[in-house]
């Protein structure tokens, strides 16, 4: 039943794709379909930007259709989780900024700037992102199914449970500070979507409206809960019933919100005023501090995370062979009058559930 909803929430994901993938390579291509002013943008920062997005849905397309063939299981875990993580950063906090956006202006009356057309014609909001919010659902869902047919043995376990790890102390002294940092971004991200101007321009404040407010609440919150979970995974104790699957997913969301939207975002607006001297892409001030802070904890959440998987997968998967092997290494024998309905599943559904070389 897994395996069938996995493939079906991997196609849809695919499907979701495509129009937003037709419509840029229409705008690359030099048809400005839907385009109100299309001369609000330079044309080789227009093509880029375009080039750039088509590449990273089509890189989505690609990981969503791995994910439902018998090869994905197959697959390096650091050639899906990367881009999965990536998809993550960029989907959650958009979808969730446009939703909580969209009710606040209907609920208030406010403006809703996507509906203004004085840019981009409102039919091509409602494409993109009605793509956008199918996707998040399908390939998001589908690589939540994957992940726990390839790792179920890790992320069912409670946190007490988990192995004591050579590197357990160093994890601690990168993502303890990372979960502090991350609590800080946040709640100064909540700050600004309160209506705070502390560190903000007077341009920038005077250019909010409904959906960057709803957007800076959704960073906020996600990196809060990136801060939970990250203090969850490395100070077990603390709840030590807990599944490991439910800290992780608030670490990775949070972390992957701020290093994608926050961090990325940054890189590409320094990189952009290195290549344009006249330019002055990067936000001044708090804002530009706070975007170059959410790319250095992303990093380090990710370098650290994927060493403590690494280590972890592997954990668990001597432990089963251990359990299972007697004296001088022989696999233990079944206990006498046990039925074969016992003895059997004892030991082949661990060889899957437990971790393989590729999922290092």
């Amino acid at each position: 039943m897994d395996t069938r909803r996995l493939t079906l929430l991997g196609r849809l994901a695919v499907v979701a794709c495509v129009p937003y993938l037709a419509l840029k390579l229409l705008w690359v291509l030099g048809f400005d379909i839907g385009v109100v002013d299309n001369h609000r943008i330079g044309r080789a920062a227009w093509i880029t930007a375009n080039v750039v997005t088509f590449l990273l849905d089509a890189v989505a397309a690609v990981v969503a259709h791995t994910l439902t063939r018998p090869a994905g299981r197959r697959t390096p875990a650091w050639l899906l989780a990367f881009p999965l993580w990536m998809a993550s950063g960029l989907l959650i906090p958009l979808m969730t900024g446009l939703a909580g956006g969209g009710v606040t202006a209907l609920v208030t009356g406010a403006r809703n700037p996507l509906s203004a057309g004085d840019f981009l014609a409102p039919w091509v909001f409602g494409v993109v992102y009605g793509g956008f919010a199918v996707e998040a659902v399908t390939l998001l869902g589908a690589f939540a199914l994957y992940a726990h047919q390839r790792w179920g043995a890790l992320l069912r376990r409670p946190l007490h449970a988990l192995p004591d790890t050579g590197t357990r102390a160093m994890q601690r002294i990168f993502l303890l500070p990372a979960a502090v940092l991350l609590a800080a971004l946040g709640t100064v991200h909540i700050l600004w979507g309160a209506g705070s101007t502390l560190g903000v321009a007077a341009p920038d404040v005077a250019a909010r409206t409904v959906i960057s407010s709803a957007s800076e609440w959704a960073a906020g919150l996600l990196s809060l809960a990136g801060a939970a979970g990250l203090l969850l995974l490395v100070l077990p104790g603390l709840l030590p019933r807990l599944r490991v699957r439910t800290p992780l997913a608030l670490a990775w969301s949070g972390s992957a919100a701020a290093f994608a939207c926050g961090g990325c975002l940054w890189l590409g607006q320094a990189v952009a005023d290195g290549l344009s001297p006249g330019a002055s892409a990067v936000p001044e001030g708090l804002p530009g501090l706070v975007g170059a802070l959410e790319l250095c904890a992303g990093l380090t959440v990710l370098c650290a995370g994927a060493f403590a998987l690494c280590e972890l997968t592997a954990a668990t998967r001597s432990a089963p062979a251990a359990a299972g092997a007697g004296a001088g290494g022989h696999p233990a024998p079944a206990t006498a009058g046990a039925p074969e309905s016992e003895a059997i599943p004892a030991s082949r559904p661990t060889t899957r559930e437990c971790a393989t070389a590729d999922d290092r």
